[in-house]
């Protein structure tokens, strides 16, 4: 098998490992001339099987699609560069695809540390599968360090899994600390920074071992590709062992999506700082609602989470928030029902604003208020995203 992120073609037409920014390098996807063409765009990689040398190698690097393609090299390249990860970044189908990829490659008997507050689909796969694995889970607040501290096992927890800021009551986990737990106690901390992209934050940088974000979320941004990724510190066995379980299981994401998504890459950094200033401004005008009650938002000085997040965000907080509505379960609803701009609908991170009721999806046991809506800002004008809300949240509350 091919290893992930080899350079392909000739070495100076590539920009990776100069002196550029990472907006630089994003935005020309890492500088890659097609050598055959020398189009600025790479082209679209579709073919499932490769021709073998006549001494029955693969001198190409590529034999088979399922476990490799050079399509998605690409964009794993960008990825990996993104996130300063050194052992490089894997594409797989869904985030759920990726984040089970790491607890898959656990051994029966370990034990997981996992947030209270987390995406609520893994949270529940973890409930029902990680016991049929063998594996033993203790759920904690991880924003609470003492917590995560007295949850941890030495020498028999060998993961920290935290979600930071955490969907959707955007709680913030210091990474720097949960990673010094985690080695002390010898096991790895992963990080699902779904919410922040590496945009607003580069979790290895601070001493984590794994990040994983969905894809589909910002780092696509436009509400048209299924993905996730995980990007690693270092090429170490339990490394390998996640590449073994997606080039097994066929986990690798498509090379149609992953050129879409490569096309994303390239504005993300426009989209995210857009996004995130428009979420601040929606914050800061939200709170001062006479039918909101509270704002969640790490952006704000008087967010539980605001210290933490200005020390390991940078350039802005991130495009999520929720609000808490007054009239409770019955006004929230009722707001989501007469928004007219944002629209009712689940996921985040495209540049179309979202709204929704996140306790009647998550259901019973979700750590959800039944008074909060979760919002994701797209890059609409702010004003009218203000107006819209308004007029809902007045609409719900005089409504019978």
């Amino acid at each position: 098998m091919s290893q992930p992120n080899a350079p392909q073609g000739p070495s100076d037409t590539r920009t990776e490992g100069r002196d550029f920014a990472p907006r630089s390098l994003a935005a020309q996807a890492m500088g890659r001339i097609d050598p055959g063409t020398r189009a600025v765009v790479m082209p679209l990689h579709v073919s499932t099987t490769f021709i073998r040398d006549p001494d029955n190698r693969y001198s190409s690097g590529y034999s088979y699609a399922r476990p490799d393609n050079a399509t998605v090299r690409e964009a794993e390249a960008v990825l990996a560069m993104l996130e300063g990860a050194q052992a490089g970044a894997l594409l797989f189908g869904s985030g759920m695809a990726a984040a089970t990829a790491v607890f898959g490659a656990l051994e029966p008997g370990d034990h997981v540390v996992a947030g209270t507050v987390m995406y609520w689909a893994l949270k529940r796969w973890l409930r029902e599968e990680a016991p049929r694995r063998g594996l033993t889970l203790t759920f904690v607040d991880t924003d609470d360090l003492d917590a995560l501290r007295a949850a941890v096992q030495p020498g028999r927890t060998r993961l920290v899994w935290i979600e930071t800021p955490g969907n959707p009551l955007w709680t913030v986990s210091d990474i720097a600390a949960a990673a010094e737990i985690a080695h002390a106690a010898g096991a790895r901390l992963a990080v699902d920074s779904t919410a922040a992209s590496p945009v607003h934050t580069r979790p290895l940088e601070l001493g984590a071992d794994l990040v994983m974000h969905s894809a589909t979320k910002i780092l696509n941004g436009h509400s048209d590709v299924v993905a996730g990724v995980l990007a690693g510190a270092r090429a170490d066995a339990f490394w390998e062992r996640i590449q073994g379980i997606r080039a097994g299981s066929g986990g690798i994401l498509g090379p149609f999506e992953a050129y879409l998504l490569m096309r994303s890459l390239r504005t993300l950094h426009l989209r995210a700082a857009a996004q995130a200033a428009g979420a601040m401004r929606l914050a800061e005008r939200l709170r001062g609602h006479p039918h909101v009650t509270r704002v969640l938002y790490p952006g704000l000085p008087d967010d539980p989470g605001h210290a933490v997040a200005r020390r390991q965000m940078r350039d802005g907080f991130g495009f999520m928030l929720s609000i808490r509505v007054a009239g409770g379960e019955a006004g929230a609803v009722a707001t989501a029902a007469r928004v007219r701009l944002w629209k009712r609908a689940t996921s985040l991170g495209g540049v179309e604003s979202l709204i929704e009721h996140r306790a009647s999806v998550e259901g019973p046991g979700s750590p959800c208020p039944p008074d909060l809506l979760r919002l994701s800002t797209g890059i609409e004008d702010t004003d009218d995203l203000l107006a819209d809300l308004d007029q809902a949240l007045r609409a719900g509350h005089a409504a019978p």
